[in-house]
């Protein structure tokens, strides 16, 4: 192995099924992964403090804590990207674990290739390169300061509020297309390079939480305006006095 080569991505397995667990670790781990697996949150919370964790696959029916339960502290603890894998699958679930910060959503039964493909899209979107000379370090627009390498926003007063991986990708889209009308398979197409990656409902609910983020004093400025049939328009210029 050359000495420049890249470390193998860190997966973190939450499963409490042991069939799934191990069929996922022999799987990721053929694949060129190192994969650690967990069942508690006590366990995912060692990991996560001793261990550069790259991604999680979370299931949501755990034995002892929720899965949404691990989900808001693995959130509130690491810039680690969460994509849920569970049984789970009607819409309401879907919505209450993007609206944690998952950044993708699987079912089962699932398969394993695309289960795969979707990890490496969501990689992919955490490593994909800067332009230096085109893309500042932070951008600043009334009482926020959006700074993408650290997946933050802050407050004027130093409140910091973290971004999920796929919250940080649609607010840099919005910041690059400022008051342009964008269709949600725009959107889709911008972060994903394919305008279907993802239903265009997932656009619908990671608006929303970005939405609840930008809000003011509990009151949600129109920075991100909703074009009936259309799409949405993100104005900064709403923050100026």
């Amino acid at each position: 192995m050359s000495d420049h080569a890249l470390p193998a991505p860190h997966l973190l397995v939450v499963e409490d099924d042991p069939g799934i667990r191990n069929l996922l670790l022999r799987y990721f781990s053929h694949a060129g992964y190192l994969v650690s697996t967990a069942v508690t949150l006590t366990e995912v919370r060692h990991y996560i403090e001793n261990s550069e964790i790259s991604i999680i696959l979370l299931d949501l029916m755990l034995p002892q804590e929720s899965g949404y339960e691990v989900c808001r502290y693995i959130h509130q603890t690491t810039n680690a990207p969460i994509i849920m894998v569970t049984a789970l699958a009607e819409i309401q679930d879907k919505i209450a674990g993007l609206n944690l910060g998952a950044d993708d959503y699987i079912s089962k039964p699932f398969d394993l290739a695309e289960l795969e493909a979707r990890v490496r899209a969501v990689l992919r979107r955490g490593d994909r390169p800067r332009k230096p000379s085109s893309l500042p370090d932070e951008y600043v627009f009334g009482p926020w300061k959006f700074v993408p390498a650290k997946r933050a926003l802050y407050r004027a007063s130093g409140v910091r509020l973290t971004l999920s991986g796929a919250e940080t990708d649609l607010m840099l889209v919005f910041w690059q297309h400022q008051n342009t009308l964008l269709t949600r398979p725009d959107i889709i197409n911008l972060i994903h390079g394919n305008p279907t990656a993802l239903e265009e409902r997932s656009i619908d609910l990671l608006v929303s939480r970005l939405r609840r983020k930008l809000a003011e004093g509990g009151r949600q400025l129109e920075l991100i305006r909703t074009v009936r049939g259309d799409g949405y328009i993100f104005d900064p210029r709403v923050c100026i006095p």
